[in-house]
């Protein structure tokens, strides 16, 4: 069975036809590795690059994703089994005092698509939290977003609190969000800012594999 059938269903959305020929590959005996990294990740690394183009928009990453998690739930089991790992793990979240989560749900979406795991921590995430799940989860990423200028003060807050509870060496932070930019994220001292949902996961994988 040829993987591009399941990249090119996922790209055009077709939930339950990607979840038809994810069981269809695993009947044939084909490993779960493969059909995770040829079928889905393949079918979503192209939306990311449209996404980042301006080729395709939100809803369809959005369709995108679902049918990926769909095929997903299906490997998910599989992978356990053979061992195969995330690429790395990420805590990601909406700083507190801020409610917007379409941003960081892309982020999530498009760093899953890229292999990682996502642990996702809501809206209103307060310093402590993104350090606590850090440690707890063992994670090598803290992904902080913001909508509002009121509210993106926070993300140093979130700095120093890695700082004190001193991860701050073992642990990369990245800020996301309209209103952030490149100096503010220098300025408050976290190690990278990305101005999209696709960047910010090649961002990811590349601290991940340091």
């Amino acid at each position: 069975m040829d993987m591009q059938e399941i990249s090119l269903k996922l790209q055009a959305g077709k939930a339950k036809e990607v979840k038809a020929l994810v069981q269809q590959a695993i009947d044939e005996g084909i490993s779960a590795k493969t059909i995770l990294e040829e079928g889905l990740l393949s079918g979503m690394s192209v939306i990311g690059e449209k996404f980042k183009n301006n080729e395709v928009f939100v809803p369809e990453v959005l369709v995108a994703a679902r049918a990926m998690n769909m095929g997903a739930s299906l490997l998910k089991p599989l992978l356990a089994e053979a061992g195969v790992k995330a690429s790395g793990r990420v805590c990601i979240g909406t700083v507190k005092g801020d409610l917007h989560d379409i941003g960081k749900n892309l982020v999530k979406m498009m760093m899953e698509g890229k292999g990682l795991e996502v642990v996702d921590l809501g809206t209103d995430v307060a310093p402590e939290t993104f350090v606590q799940t850090a440690i707890d989860q063992n994670c090598q990423i803290i992904c902080c977003s913001a909508l509002l200028t009121t509210t993106m003060g926070v993300m140093e807050d979130v700095v120093k609190a890695a700082q004190s509870a001193g991860i701050r060496d073992k642990i990369k932070i990245m800020v996301g969000g309209a209103p952030v930019t490149d100096s503010f994220c220098q300025r408050i001292g976290a190690d990278a800012y990305s101005p999209d949902a696709a960047s910010a996961a090649d961002l990811a994988v590349r601290f991940c594999a340091l």
